[in-house]
This record gives structure tokens, C-alpha cells and sequence, in this order.
């Protein structure tokens, strides 16, 4: 899947991106952006999204929930983001089915691939997990994938590698 930055404020993306990609590509495109509201999953359906990013640690009360439900309704699966074994609990307990584990600290910005690490234990069998943030090398995804995580999201890793096609058989462990 392609992850498609479209938040403008900080991350200096656009919805408009989404349409753009999916005009190049049939892969799954996942807008990664603040949904806060179901208006937001609407437009990311009509951009071209097949997925949405749901940040449990901005999303109070039964907010979460019901955006899970309401992406299922249009269609769209939803990338339920956690950092914390509480943010876990909360994102199992409205059945997410794809649960990331953000190693970004989004309060400091502080990146450790322990993360993972330490909150996969918690997670019971079913959920895909996904590991985001963090992947410079091989050796790190080969570490986070042996713990149990199902894929990983890279982004920097990527933006600042010389060689991008070396650098995703790297990352995909194809070397």
C-alpha cells in the first residue's frame, strides 16, 4: 500500500495528492491525515482512499468507534494508530482490524523501534499489525517482524534514501 500524506498544516500534503497517485497506481492508497470527523472519510473515498488513519490519542470518548464503523460503511479500512498499552486496549475494544503501532512519541517526536517491541505482546492473535515510523534498515524491520509485527510503514527511511529501489529491497528483507 502507499501511504499519501494530505494533511496540509504540518506535513505540507494534500488531499489533492490522493487523486494524483491513484491516476498512477491500482495499490491501496491510505490518506494519513487527522481524521477527526466523517465528513473527512467521505472525501477520502471520493479522493481515491482506500484506507484512513485513525489516531487513537486524538480521538476521545466514542469518536473512535464510530469512525472505525463509519469507514466500514463506506468501504474504506481504517489504519487504527496506537503509541501507548492503553491507546492498545482502546483500539482492540472497538475491534479495529488493523492496528498500527506509531514508534514516533507524537508529543516529543522521540523515534524507538522498541515501541513495538514492547506493546506486540499485548496484542492478540487477529488484528494485522503494522509498525510505523522509525525504518532506516533492514535489521530494524527484521527485528520488529521476528517480534511479531505483520508490515511496517516507512516514510523517512525512504525520503532520504540516495537509492529508493535499494533502499525498498532493503526494507522488504530482498537483498
Amino acid at each position: 500500500a502507499i501511504s499519501v500524506l494530505t494533511d496540509e498544516t504540518y506535513f505540507k500534503g494534500h488531499l489533492d495528492l490522493l487523486g494524483a497517485i491513484r491516476a498512477r497506481t491500482r495499490a491501496p492508497l491510505l490518506r494519513k491525515d487527522f481524521t477527526i470527523d466523517e465528513w473527512q472519510l467521505w472525501e477520502s473515498r471520493a479522493a481515491g482512499a482506500d484506507a484512513i488513519l485513525l489516531i487513537v490519542s486524538i480521538l476521545p470518548g466514542a469518536l473512535l468507534g464510530d469512525l472505525l464503523a463509519a469507514a466500514k460503511g463506506l468501504g474504506l479500512a481504517a489504519l487504527v494508530e496506537c503509541h501507548t498499552a492503553a491507546e492498545v486496549d482502546r483500539a482492540l475494544a472497538v475491534g479495529c482490524r488493523v492496528l498500527g503501532i506509531n514508534n514516533r512519541d507524537l508529543a516529543t517526536f522521540e523515534t524507538r523501534i522498541e515501541t513495538t517491541l514492547d506493546l506486540l505482546p499485548l496484542i492478540p492473535p487477529g488484528p494485522l499489525v503494522v509498525s510505523e515510523s522509525g525504518f532506516f534498515t533492514g535489521e530494524q524491520v527484521r527485528r520488529v517482524v521476528t517480534a511479531g509485527a505483520h508490515a511496517v510503514l516507512v516514510g523517512e527511511g525512504l525520503v532520504r534514501a540516495d537509492d529508493v529501489p535499494a533502499k525498498i529491497r532493503e526494507l522488504t528483507l530482498q537483498q
